[in-house]
């Protein structure tokens, strides 16, 4: 039994507090944390917003500076629109520097429903007509700026920029059978929903004359249906078909490769035919040459377990395999699944390839035809992102993890191509989120710690400071309630595998006092949940929680991604994360002996997507621990899920391996007090999934709680703040074991730009 002593009671000010750390409010409290930049053409310069301010940086003159006079530009915008205007507030939008053709200080730029021109040497604000429509979301503007690329009925269009002529470079797409979009399942529904439409999947060739995209086949695939009780118009409910292939089913989406000539309106096809279209085979393609002499693509093969580089000619088609890999288990070309490959095809035609063949994750150099010469880094560490290659100099830059005690720590570190004169560019304790410029030259570091925000500074190639740009603190955090989590390591439950995790302490910590634990999870081999830096993914939610008075833990279990890749392996062939689960049980475990304030008695988790696995999975496989759970949008059962996820994960499926990957035939387990919460026209995770959990739990004569939210996709977009309540209100009645408060969030507004991109 809980005394009544440690029981919280929570009021308005409470949830209003808690709202505050979420990511979208936490960005106004820290409003210089994030530098996001954006280069010049050259890449010897680059703008970013710092709060309400743009900055110009220049790194060879060591300089930082407004991007233009702020003042007198809202002195000369408020006189020529008729509104009031701040300096530190403008209302910009679409806005371009650089602009062909004019002076470096010319800045255009719509504001106030209207399109603006702004020179300081001019000191005016001149309304200027836009050039044409637009370029909206999921049109694709060429090098030169001449040209935007876009997606009509399936084919691929180009306009002039100014909008006056137009012309498609396909005519031949049918229904199923189209250019430059995504396949149906995980798309379909949430696109239109996200207000994005039609997106054009492309890429232009450096001279802006061709482009490289894809088509896409789809007839044949079976249909999954999803309805629509409340449409927008009113009226019947709308029946959504959704053309979604699941793991074992003989049909699948294919796609083939085509250059598209703007000059001929040529169509050139990929030789070879087509091929099983993976997860993330379309961004996998890319121009190389200054002038686009040859587009290299990245094929992964069904199961995942062989990775190939091949070499397509954009005038005839050809297409040769360079570099291929195969695996006992998949075969990736970078560390974590979202961001780019870490493979570099340099000028001379020499290829960087990255690859966990030693157990690691290294970098190889291979000839133009794909002879490997030699290895380039070596070492039980891993390279985690390429920077940038100097080939003059015969050097590479890299982000390097596993060269301190925590392995997830980011490194600034250089080698010669060769494999010698290896240097850390850094040394400390900070991890090290960098970038660089295409054409490199300078680094870009944000450095920064769980407790520290990102201290942003341009770094020369030998990390000697040029130019100091931001170093926020975290007053206005921390008069808001917050402080930083304990970065920790344990024991995985084999006894030997160091893991490690965060801990945050609920707000008002009284060490006197006892209090429950959430665990904020996600499992699984595509992300880690944990980071040493001051944000990731889930930057604010478990803040939140830790101000309604939760002690909150986030842990990266055996089967997550960048270490070695044994540890990534524990959960190949073992989607139902069992290792990690137990890891996640020790970890809360050993945390409780170790801090008295702690009640391992009270325990409740909860996730989004595989989250919402792991959640149901926890409750119902290790009810002695976890009473209370949420699952937000839970594959519950991954044999109906995308085939990628089973087949390149876990291998193929049988009636034997099934059990394993479905939640429902635990069901009759199901002690504590579980929510499911899924989107009812969530194409990603259908809703079938929680319905036949559902299902299981009633035959079970279980009792749950389920809110299925309409409209919405697997995100919740529009909704989150709601879900978010709901959420937090089940941990607070079940937890504390008291009445919410009324509170009630308001919809979230704009995410900043660190959380909807976060580093990789």
């Amino acid at each position: 039994m809980t005394d009544q002593a440690d029981r919280i009671r929570l009021t308005d000010a409470d949830y209003a507090r808690a709202e505050q750390m979420l990511a979208p409010y936490r960005a106004r409290l820290i409003p210089t944390a994030a530098v996001v930049p954006e280069w010049s053409a050259d890449g010897t310069r680059f703008r970013y917003r710092s709060g309400g301010r743009y900055v110009l940086v220049d790194p060879a003159a060591g300089t930082r500076r407004d991007a233009f006079d702020h003042e007198q530009l809202a002195a000369a915008l408020s006189e020529a629109s008729g509104h009031a205007v701040a300096a530190d507030d403008l209302p910009l939008t679409a806005v371009e520097f650089d602009l062909p053709g004019r002076d470096p200080d010319v800045v255009r730029f719509s504001a106030l429903d209207a399109g603006w021109e702004w020179s300081d040497r001019a000191g005016t604000c001149t309304p200027v007509e836009t050039d044409g429509p637009p370029v909206g979301p999921g049109e694709i503007l060429s090098p030169d700026r001449t040209l935007v690329a876009f997606r009509r009925d399936g084919n691929v269009w180009v306009r002039s920029r100014d909008g006056r002529r137009e012309f498609a470079l396909t005519d031949d797409a049918v229904p199923h059978h189209d250019y430059g979009g995504f396949p149906e399942a995980g798309t379909k529904l949430k696109l239109p929903l996200l207000g994005m439409g039609s997106l054009l999947v492309a890429e232009w060739s450096p001279d802006s004359t061709r482009l490289i995209t894809h088509r896409i086949d789809q007839r044949g695939l079976p249909e999954q249906v999803l309805v629509e009780a409340a449409p927008q118009g009113g009226g019947r409910p709308v029946a959504h078909r959704i053309r979604y292939p699941m793991p074992g089913d003989d049909a699948q989406a294919t796609v083939t490769w085509h250059v598209l000539d703007v000059r001929t309106g040529q169509n050139v096809p990929a030789s070879g035919g087509p091929e099983v279209l993976g997860q993330y085979n379309l961004a996998r393609r890319w121009w190389t040459g200054k002038d686009g002499a040859a587009v290299h693509l990245l094929h992964q093969s069904r199961d995942g377990r062989t990775l190939e580089l091949r070499r397509l000619d954009p005038a005839t088609g050809a297409r040769t395999t360079l570099i291929t890999e195969t695996g006992r288990t998949r075969v990736d070309p970078s560390p974590y699944l979202h961001v780019p490959p870490l493979v570099r095809v340099l000028d001379s035609g020499e290829i960087l390839w990255w690859s966990q063949r030693d157990g690691w994750g290294h970098l190889y150099r291979y000839s133009a035809d794909g002879e490997l010469l030699g290895r380039v880094t070596g070492g039980q560490w891993l390279v985690r992102r390429v920077l940038w290659v100097d080939e003059d100099r015969r050097r590479v830059w890299f982000l390097a993890c596993g060269l301190n005690d925590d392995p997830y720590l980011r490194q600034i570190c250089r080698v010669d191509l060769d494999g010698g004169g290896f240097v850390r560019i850094t040394d400390d304790d900070l991890d090290h989120d960098a970038v660089t410029p295409p054409q490199g030259g300078y680094l870009l570091d944000r450095a920064s710690t769980v407790s520290v925000p990102p201290r942003a500074r341009v770094l020369g190639d030998d990390g000697r400071v040029r130019v100091e740009l931001e170093a926020p603190d975290t007053a206005a955090l921390e008069a808001a309630g917050w402080s930083p989590p304990e970065r920790f390591r344990t024991t995985a439950a084999d006894g030997r595998t160091p893991i490690h995790g965060l801990l945050w302490r609920p707000h008002g910590f009284d060490p006197a006092r006892r209090y429950p634990v959430v665990d904020h999870s996600y499992p699984g081999p595509n992300i880690h949940r944990a980071s040493p830096a001051f944000g990731d993914l889930f930057t604010g939610e478990p803040e939140a929680l830790a101000a309604l008075g939760f002690a909150v833990v986030a842990l990266d279990g055996r089967g997550t991604p960048v270490r070695s890749k044994a540890f990534l392996d524990q959960s190949y062939g073992e989607l139902g994360v069992t290792a990690a689960l137990d890891d996640h049980v020790a970890a809360i475990r050993e945390l409780g002996r170790r801090h008295a304030w702690l009640d391992t008695d009270r325990v409740g988790i909860t996730g989004h997507s595989g989250g919402g696995f792991f959640t149901v999975r926890a409750m119902l496989t290790r009810p002695e621990l976890f009473s209370v759970g949420v699952a937000q949008a839970g594959p519950h059962d991954f044999s109906i899920y995308l085939p990628f996820w089973v087949e390149q994960n876990y291998g193929e499926l049988t009636g034997e391996t099934r059990r394993a990957l479905v939640n429902t035939v635990h069901a009759g387990n199901l002690r504590g007090r579980l929510l499911l919460i899924d989107g009812e026209l969530d194409d990603n995770v259908l809703p079938h999934h929680a319905m036949r959990l559902v299902d299981a739990l009633i035959q079970a004569d279980a009792d749950v709680d389920m809110l299925v939210v309409p409209s919405v996709e697997h995100d919740f977009t529009g909704r989150r703040h709601y879900v978010t309540r709901r959420t937090w209100d089940h941990l607070v009645r079940h937890l504390h074991g008291t009445e919410p408060p009324a509170y009630r969030l308001a919809p979230f507004p704009e995410m900043p730009e660190w959380a909807v991109h976060p580093g990789g």
